[in-house]
C-alpha cells in the first residue's frame, strides 16, 4: 500500500464505492493530511493504489472537484485546491478566517510608518489636516501560500504605534478598545499589474478581487481604510441570502 493509499485510511463501509472514495478524500483535505496545492497522484497509478477502477476513481474526484475541493490544472494534473471562502455576512479579521479553516496565517510586512493624513486619507478616516495616521502594507499567507495583498491606514488615536501590530490588525485594535463594530466592503474583479502579480506569485493580468473596506466604531469614527487585493485563484466570497416576507 503506497503513503497516499495510507493517508486516506480503509474504504470498507455503506454506499457505492466512490461515494466511500469521495468521503475519504474529502476528511483528508478537512482534516489537513491533504494540504493546499498538494498534487494528486496521476490518475492510472491512484486507481492501481487504491483498488478502484478509473471509473470510480473518476466520479469521486469529480465530485470534489464540484465542490471546489480539488482543482485540475491542464496538462499538470489534480491538486488540492488552495481556495479560501470568506462569509461576506461576518465582520473577522483575515487571521480570524484562516484558523478558522485550520490553515496557519503570517505577514510579510512591506511598510510600517506613521505620518501626517493625506487629503485622500482624511477622506477616508474623516480625520481633520495634520492628524496623525497610521500606513500597514503587507502581504497575507495561508500556510505558505500568498493570499491577498493589504494597505491599510489607522487614524493615529487607535494605536500607540504601528509596531503595535502582529499578525493581526484586529486584535491590537481589539487591545486598545477599538475594533470595528461594522464596516462597509465594496468589492469588484480585477485584473492584477505586475508589481502586485510579484508579490503574490501570479502572473501580470490575472483575475483578483480588489476590496475597500472601511471599518466604524460604535461611535461612528472609522477605525481603519483597508485596499486589499485577493488571488482569484485562491479566494471566493460568500454571501448568504435571506427572502423576507
Amino acid at each position: 500500500m503506497t503513503e497516499f493509499a495510507i493517508k486516506l485510511g480503509s474504504l470498507d463501509g455503506p454506499g457505492p464505492l466512490y461515494t466511500r472514495l469521495e468521503g475519504a478524500l474529502r476528511r483528508a483535505i478537512q482534516d489537513s493530511v491533504l494540504s493546499p496545492q498538494d498534487a494528486l497522484p496521476p490518475e492510472r497509478e491512484l486507481a492501481a493504489d487504491l483498488a478502484v477502477s478509473r471509473i470510480t476513481l473518476r466520479k469521486a474526484l469529480d465530485g470534489l472537484v464540484a465542490e471546489g475541493l480539488l482543482q485540475r490544472k491542464q496538462g499538470a494534473g489534480t491538486f488540492v485546491s488552495g481556495r479560501v471562502e470568506k462569509q461576506f455576512a461576518k465582520l473577522t479579521s483575515f487571521s480570524e478566517d484562516m484558523i478558522a479553516r485550520g490553515r496557519s496565517p503570517r505577514s510579510e510586512w512591506l511598510l510600517k510608518a506613521s505620518g501626517s493624513v493625506t487629503p485622500e486619507e482624511a477622506l477616508a478616516l474623516g480625520l481633520s489636516p495634520g492628524a496623525p495616521v497610521h500606513r500597514l502594507n503587507r502581504i497575507r499567507f495561508a500556510d505558505d501560500l500568498p493570499m491577498a495583498l493589504e494597505y491599510t491606514k489607522v487614524p493615529g488615536f487607535g494605536l500607540a504605534s504601528p509596531d503595535d501590530v502582529g499578525n493581526s490588525l484586529y486584535s491590537a485594535l481589539h487591545a486598545q478598545s477599538y475594533r470595528p463594530a461594522r464596516a462597509l466592503q465594496r468589492l469588484r474583479a480585477v485584473q492584477i499589474d505586475e508589481e502586485r502579480a510579484k508579490l503574490l506569485g501570479v502572473k501580470a493580468g490575472d483575475a483578483a478581487l480588489y476590496i475597500e473596506r472601511r471599518g466604524f466604531l460604535e461611535d461612528g469614527r472609522v477605525i481603519e481604510a483597508t485596499e486589499s487585493w485577493y488571488r482569484g485563484d485562491a479566494y471566493d466570497f460568500v454571501a448568504e441570502l435571506n427572502a423576507r416576507s
